[in-house]
């Protein structure tokens, strides 16, 4: 009995002291951007630096391994930019 009720307070310990930091924020934010989205703003700009095109929506941004490639769906449709400068702003 008493090993259960160490373990468990053990473990309610170190839900509240991760609760209070920032990679715990971090967390919770990357939670709820996979599953719904976060109302953002993502700008494309070409590798000279100009503005191509601004998207404005709820979205939920995917980057492959060698950041080349960004996929995001918004109002139903898959935009997928290769090659370019995403900057992905939270509203």
């Amino acid at each position: 009995m008493k090993k259960i009720i160490v373990i468990i307070s053990t473990v309610l310990t170190i839900l509240i002291l991760a609760t209070g930091c920032e990679s715990w924020d971090r967390t919770v934010k990357d939670f709820k951007s996979s599953n719904s989205g976060l109302e953002r703003t993502a700008t494309v700009y070409d590798q000279n630096g100009n503005k191509i095109k601004t998207y404005k929506g709820k979205f939920d941004v995917e980057v492959n391994d060698y950041g080349n490639k960004v996929k995001f769906d918004i109002d139903g449709k898959r935009v997928t930019i290769n090659n370019a400068i995403v900057i992905t702003e939270e509203e």
